[in-house]
């Protein structure tokens, strides 16, 4: 299976935690982890490729010129790497024709093989959106005209590279960008939901996408049914959205001891 991750050094140490729930979930399963970046150290890739060499899987380091974003406008302390996810099919080699994309702030507590294998024909992202009224409604006002029925969540996306390579534009998402600055918050999401909401396939978000800040709101929502039994038996991803992360000190989240055992495990390469 192919997984896309983008990162920087500050997210070294959440990324190694999240691979290691991944490789312990998936047993069996062996993995071709394709890394975009512009700044790492070769030290750090080389401690990453050891860590992911040491689980049976392999790491493909691609280095972003810069250059190939010259022309791409950027806003507030968000950088060119906002852009990596939305235009990985230029940025990975062409033999790759489906690949998924995990944010570092999640763990993977159940295999992922049926995500993986989800049918996307005619579409060109599979992922989630959390169904909370405020998010959607704001989001629609927010990015009107464009019209959204659903506003997706960016952290986990599985891409039809082929279909993308065949109908998306990077000039159309500059674009965007240059004329919808002031109402832009998350702005690759933001793109992601104005430009291709009805390209995306939906994708159950207790399963596929579970906000780890709304443990009660999911439970409460049904009729208690979706539990903390419920999550470990069936989510598969995990997602520590949002400002307050798991890996720091003073954070307090229902699911903060979980991720403090997968980040103890992460600094053995073997359990």
């Amino acid at each position: 299976m192919n997984i896309l991750v983008t990162l920087d050094s500050n997210y070294i140490r959440p990324l190694r935690t999240m691979l290691k729930s991944l490789f312990l979930n998936n047993p069996g399963e062996k993995f071709d982890l394709f890394l975009l970046h512009t700044s790492l150290k070769n030290e750090e890739l080389e401690d990453l490729d050891f860590f992911i060499r040491a689980h049976g899987n392999k790491l493909n380091v691609i280095c972003v010129d810069e250059n190939c974003f010259r022309d791409a406008p950027v806003l507030f302390h968000y950088t060119k790497e906002m852009y990596f996810r939305l235009l990985a099919y230029q940025l990975l080699p062409e033999t790759v024709a489906r690949i998924l994309y995990l944010d570092p702030d999640i763990l993977v507590l159940n295999p992922i093989r049926e995500l993986y294998e989800a049918d996307i024909n005619g579409y060109l992202y599979a992922a989630a959106y959390h169904d909370k009224i405020s998010i959607k409604e704001i989001s629609k006002i927010r990015l009107y005209p464009y019209e959204i029925n659903a506003y997706y969540n960016s952290g986990v996306l599985l891409m039809n590279l082929e279909q993308l390579r065949k109908e998306a534009d990077e000039k159309e998402i500059f674009r965007f960008v240059d004329e919808n600055r002031a109402k832009l918050i998350m702005p690759d999401q933001d793109i992601l939901n104005a430009l291709y909401a009805n390209r995306i396939k939906t994708l159950n978000e207790l399963y596929y996408n579970y906000d780890a800040r709304y443990y009660t709101y999911y439970k409460l929502s049904s009729n208690g049914l979706y539990d903390m039994d419920q999550v470990f038996s069936n989510t598969v991803i995990l997602h520590f959205c949002g400002k307050k992360k798991p890996w720091n000190k003073k954070y307090t989240g229902v699911f903060h001891s979980l991720y403090k055992h997968y980040e103890k495990l992460s600094n053995r390469l073997q359990t």
